[in-house]
């Protein structure tokens, strides 16, 4: 057993003449994803006309999004310019918590928006009193704060457990599972801990908007008017396709046994859920 200072990132690729191409790559999609984020959650604060419930939950998702995407990607922006792509042992536990909470708040938001979309389409006439300003804040603040005591539970469960002499990570950021290859002792309860986690987190989640869009759909289908359905399918369309990108990606990383990853292939899904789809959401709204 030793006491680890470091980490090493094994970054996306070790392919040298990959890195300049990849880091513009990356720099492009990260950027659009800063300003379209920063600018929807500045923009649906200032204008008057956007003090609505979805401007108020596309606001948090926005926050959520700069949130993890800000969390991974000036890290790895950086370790494709440097020799190597080390992180401190306080810093690799700082960019774990912070982001759990941005990614667990996600998952709950977004089916937060889903029953907004369901009460707006389905129940247009008393949108406004179901909606109020008070259960708005209610369906956030309770992801930000359960979001923030899983984050401590897994982090301090994690770096309680002893490390090997072994550092070096298969990775481009700071993740929860590309870890435990290098604690020493049993990792089963942290596994089952982050596997039951990951399941009620999906399993509560899921249903919540699965539910809301089949209803919303079956609502739809009964619309007699042309210029209705169209409204309303462009109101609920992009949402529905970002979030069923999100979720299957999450269900793919952390919904299975250890046993079954691949960390080439996590690494591809990780791409998508903290650089992609923080980059799709704006562009998606707008």
């Amino acid at each position: 057993l030793t006491v680890l200072n470091e980490f090493i990132l094994m970054g996306i690729t070790d392919c040298g003449e990959l890195q300049a191409p990849l880091f513009g790559l990356f720099f492009i999609i990260y950027l659009i994803s800063l300003v379209g984020n920063l600018g929807m959650v500045i923009l649906t604060k200032m204008d008057s006309r956007l003090q609505t419930p979805m401007y108020f939950f596309l606001r948090h998702l926005a926050f959520t999004d700069l949130g993890y995407s800000t969390t991974v990607g000036p890290k790895m922006l950086t370790n494709f310019v440097v020799d190597k792509n080390a992180i401190s042992y306080y810093f690799y536990t700082t960019q774990i918590a912070f982001f759990l909470v941005f990614i667990i708040s996600e998952v709950f938001i977004l089916p937060a928006m889903s029953y907004d979309r369901y009460v707006a389409v389905c129940n247009p006439l008393f949108y406004t009193v179901i909606m109020s300003p008070r259960l708005c804040h209610v369906l956030v603040a309770i992801p930000y704060l359960y979001s923030t005591f899983v984050s401590l539970l897994v982090t301090i469960k994690i770096f309680n457990i002893s490390f090997c002499s072994y550092n070096i990570i298969r990775h481009f950021y700071c993740d929860s599972l590309p870890l435990l290859s290098l604690l020493c002792s049993n990792t089963r309860d942290i596994e089952l801990i982050i596997l039951i986690l990951a399941g009620f987190n999906l399993t509560f989640c899921l249903p919540i908007l699965l539910v809301s869009y089949l209803l919303i759909l079956l609502a739809i289908l009964r619309m007699n008017s042309a210029e209705g359905r169209h409204k309303a399918v462009s109101t609920c369309g992009s949402h529905l396709t970002v979030a069923t990108v999100f979720y299957v990606t999450l269900i793919f990383m952390y919904v299975q046994p250890k046993s079954s990853h691949s960390f080439d292939t996590d690494k591809m899904a990780s791409i998508f859920y903290t650089l992609v789809i923080p980059m799709l959401n704006p562009l998606s709204i707008a």
